[in-house]
């Protein structure tokens, strides 16, 4: 019979940590746009080039140097492959995504006046896809540890008789109020209690200490971690070009995003006339915000071949709303015990801002004449500036914002591009470095990738194709009080199709 679930809406005033941690923080406050084919193959080095819909997101100067208005459309598919280790155990997590990456054009309007030294003046309007959330992890391994320790640490200092179900009281009844006056942690300590994993130490309704009541010493576990969704870039670009070497650029952005995250742990018990035999916790999380930020660069041509490029853009002003669910399933043979706790109900997270922190970008390139070119790009960020407060109070995220500051730090990026052109064709090639926001390099270890490409310029539109690889490797704990960490090796393809014409 199909199960009927009531879902409830909870304004949690406590416990805003639970749905923000540290990944999502840095989650949100990265952006590496895939961009254009063009964009892609070069490594996305273009602060100094311009020319390029892409481009114009990274220095606004950029829409200036186009001759005349043209557009592009780019189509990415996104592979990524997690390679996880979890208890000395290997495991393979595989997501092929496809996606709009790019869609914009740029209006050229030139003065027609010799004696002005404003050339020309530009209006860019533009789509970047500035991340893609599609993954999956997977992995499974033996610890020494039981899940159950997570629920324990979660229920001590909260009163027995707040996780013991009333007359007439439903599950989700007392999961509904326990999120409304004490907080995610009592949701979690009412699900380990009701569940059996773990027991008052007193049955006292005064009780606030608790004891394991799962033993053994090795269990089988197994992790999955699906995530789905993106953050793109909205831009409405001014520019304009003076005399014949400089051009200075605005952007006005708008940012979405939208994540989805699905994590489900399961354990086996491989102790015999053990009381707990296997658990399976489920949680589910959506986050969706929009954001503004803005940004000014310039573009200066030294001589004919050398140009050199800097862009600042603001810190983004993000509003954040997100919601969580969560399912426990605990089974006993010797109870003969099959427990589900589906409490049916939603936490709607009160509404926070997020300011992620501003980006400063510096470039230079050389241009062979209509042979081709190289191009280098810098840029510079610090994530420990990242913020979070509901209001302007930001005394509920107190504790994060701390970790933020103890935990991140300022991270750059360096990239380096080439280009060579035979004909109507363009040949292009690529490599990229960029460092972890993070102080300790074992939570999320630096970037490193390359890209090719290639070009055909069919006169009235070209024709585009970009590929790009990365690799990066991270370490984290699944649960606290589980026995083994859990590393991943993530590598990332991305192929890029760009169809570019003439407005």
């Amino acid at each position: 019979m199909k199960k009927h679930i009531v879902i409830l809406t909870a304004l949690l005033a406590v416990g805003f940590s639970n749905a923000q941690n540290l990944q999502d923080i840095v989650r949100s406050s990265t952006d590496e746009p895939i961009g254009t084919a063009r964009y892609l193959g070069m490594s996305g080095a273009f602060t100094a080039l311009g020319g390029d819909l892409t481009s114009v997101g990274i220095n606004p100067a950029s829409s200036a140097v186009f001759i005349s208005g043209s557009g592009t459309v780019s189509l990415g598919i996104l592979d990524n492959v997690n390679d996880s280790n979890y208890g000395n155990t290997l495991a393979r997590g595989i997501d092929t995504d496809v996606a709009i990456n790019q869609a914009g054009g740029v209006f050229v309007f030139n003065t027609h006046n010799e004696s002005s030294p404003w050339k020309k003046f530009t209006i860019g309007l533009n789509y970047d896809n500035t991340n893609n959330y599609d993954n999956y992890i997977t992995t499974n391994g033996t610890g020494s540890t039981s899940i159950s320790n997570f629920f324990l640490a979660e229920a001590q200092g909260i009163p027995l008789e707040l996780l013991q179900l009333q007359n007439g009281e439903s599950i989700a009844d007392l999961y509904f109020f326990l999120g409304e006056t004490e907080g995610v942690a009592a949701q979690n300590a009412l699900l380990g209690y009701q569940g059996f994993l773990i027991n008052a130490l007193e049955e006292d309704p005064n009780n606030t200490m608790y004891v394991n009541t799962v033993n053994g010493n090795s269990f089988n576990q197994q992790y999955a971690k699906q995530t789905s969704g993106y953050s793109g870039k909205y831009t409405l670009n001014l520019a304009t070009q003076y005399k014949d070497n400089l051009y200075f650029g605005i952007n006005l952005n708008t940012h979405t995003i939208e994540y989805r995250e699905r994590k489900t742990f399961q354990e086996n018990n491989n102790t015999a006339n053990t009381a707990i035999d296997y658990v399976l916790f489920e949680e589910n999380l959506l986050s969706l915000g929009s954001g503004f930020s803005a940004q000014i660069g310039a573009i200066a041509k030294v001589k004919n071949n050398l140009r050199f490029g800097l862009s600042y853009e603001t810190p983004t002003w993000y509003e954040i709303a997100e919601e969580t669910t969560q399912f426990l399933r605990t089974v006993s043979d010797i109870e003969d015990r099959d427990i589900r706790l589906d409490p049916g109900v939603t936490n709607v997270f009160q509404r926070h801002q997020l300011k992620t922190p501003g980006k400063l970008q510096a470039g230079a390139a050389y241009i062979f004449g209509k042979k081709g070119l190289l191009s280098i790009d810098y840029a510079v960020k610090d994530y420990s500036n990242n913020t979070l407060k509901v209001f302007n109070d930001r005394t509920p995220f107190q504790s994060l914002n701390s970790e933020i500051s103890n935990t991140l730090t300022t991270a750059s990026s360096i990239k380096l591009g080439g280009e060579y052109r035979h004909n109507d064709f363009s040949f292009r090639a690529g490599t990229r470095l960029e460092e972890s926001p993070y102080k300790d390099k074992e939570i999320l270890s630096d970037l490193r990738g390359f890209s090719l490409g290639l070009g055909y310029n069919f006169g009235s539109y070209t024709f585009d194709i970009g590929y790009s690889f990365a690799e990066q490797s991270s370490s984290q704990n699944i649960y606290n009080g589980l026995s083994s960490g859990l590393t991943t090796d993530n590598k990332q393809n991305n192929v890029v199709l760009s169809l570019g014409f003439n407005l």
